[in-house]
């Protein structure tokens, strides 16, 4: 039954059908070919159970900030601000391509957002500026990966509904990992701008700091004030969402960017999107349901124990299979279908559910930007106008730094458990 399903699967995505409808309808037949139509009458009910959840709440709230904020006119202060602070180094657009996305990524949470958000600003900026446009594309693609990361994160309030794990502390665990990705970024940068001879240096014109900091201060405070108020416990990260959403369009009006017709066209992105991902977690709750009478998680578990993969050796297994699923499948609906299957096995075996998250949110990150499928590849390819297959070439080294990033917090879960641990959330 299994090898049928993966069959159907498979010629269902080369045809061309979503996956959500694939994966839910697959999801049904295979009830029926197992010998568990009796449960389907009472699927809806447990669909209605996996979607009546508060944190995922936070969700769409957060969606809408960072359609609010991709409106608003604060990405041209938020790039000046960088280029303030970077742009005189050697290769200083790429560096202030980094470092915008650090800032982007406090504000929207999406890699998408900020691929589309910053890409149409930079790319043609540093093409300007004498840079390829291939090396362009991909620094840019490369830094949205930070976007999910650094607080606050779509996927991560996924991951915490899916899992019951505190999404505050998520968000806390994903600032020293966020920060490290874009050290590592601009230090592959810098490589390059060497080797290559990219402009940029002392004799630059640069924004004066004063001012940039004048300007972009109104939208760097909204990360601020998110985890402030989590971290103190005046706000959960669903109220987080809501304040997040009514600043990020006060910022609109300050910011001259914002109109009633933008902010009609946020709401209508934002209820789209929603939308997507909703129906994601119905089609990935019929699959999951059926995994559990199956017994495939504790199948899984038993299997582990036979071939005697105990803690980092497990770890190391499921950071391939998520980096794999990455490539191939929405990160939404990988969190669904995988993580309950193989989070439970790891957490039993003593790994924190945050430094999992974590973890398991950078996998599906990273895949964003790897083929086949690279969902910021596609945008940044579009946006750039250069060629999907030419553009992952020239990601590759980046890629491979976010890896070596990912390889250090799996072996060093104090990377990601300090900050959480200093603010009483892990």
């Amino acid at each position: 039954m299994v090898f049928a399903l993966l069959m159907a699967l498979v010629l269902l995505l080369v045809s061309g059908a979503a996956l959500a409808y694939v994966v839910g309808a697959l999801g049904n037949i295979g009830f029926l070919l197992s010998g568990n139509s009796r449960y389907l009458a009472v699927l809806p009910q447990r669909i209605f159970s996996q979607i009546d959840v508060f944190s995922l709440m936070a969700m769409p709230l957060f969606i809408l900030t960072g359609e609010l904020m991709n409106r608003s006119g604060c990405t041209r202060a938020l790039v000046d601000f960088s280029m303030s602070l970077v742009g005189r180094f050697k290769g200083g657009l790429g560096h202030v391509n980094i470092m915008a996305n650090i800032f982007f990524a406090g504000i929207s949470g999406s890699a998408v957002a900020d691929a589309a958000a910053l890409g149409t600003t930079l790319i043609p900026a540093m093409r300007e500026q004498g840079y390829t446009n291939r090396y362009a594309g991909a620094v840019t693609a490369a830094a949205s990966v930070i976007g999910p990361i650094i607080p606050p994160s779509i996927i991560m309030i996924f991951y915490g509904a899916i899992m019951q794990t505190s999404v505050g502390g998520l968000f806390m665990g994903g600032i020293v990992p966020g920060l490290l990705l874009g050290g590592g970024l601009m230090a592959g940068n810098a490589y390059f701008a060497h080797r290559r001879n990219h402009p940029g240096g002392k004799g630059e014109p640069m924004p004066k700091l004063g001012p940039s900091l004048l300007r972009a201060a109104p939208a760097l405070m909204l990360p601020v004030i998110i985890l402030g108020g989590m971290v103190f416990g005046v706000v959960t990260p669903t109220e987080a969402g809501a304040l997040a959403a009514i600043l990020a369009a006060s910022l609109g009006f300050v910011y001259e960017g914002m109109d009633l017709y933008k902010l009609q066209e946020s709401f209508r992105e934002t209820a789209i999107l929603s939308g997507s991902i909703f129906m994601v977690i119905t089609a990935a709750a019929c699959a999951g349901w059926l995994a559990a009478l199956e017994q495939i998680p504790e199948g899984v578990g038993l299997l582990v124990n036979e071939l005697g993969l105990t803690g980092m050796r497990y770890l190391l297994l499921v950071n391939l299979i998520f980096l794999a699923a990455g490539m191939v499948m929405d990160v939404p609906m990988a969190l669904a279908l995988l993580v309950p299957i193989f989070a439970p096995t790891a957490i039993a075996q003593g790994v924190d559910p945050i430094h999992l998250g974590v973890i398991l949110c950078l996998n599906l990150t990273i895949g964003l930007v790897t083929p086949p499928i690279g969902a910021c590849l596609m945008v940044i390819s579009a946006i750039a106008r250069e060629n999907y297959w030419t553009l992952a070439r020239e990601t590759l080294p980046f890629v491979f730094i976010e890896i070596v990033v990912l390889v250090a917090i799996t072996f060093f879960p104090d990377l990601v458990l300090f900050v959480p641990r200093l603010m009483g959330l892990s």
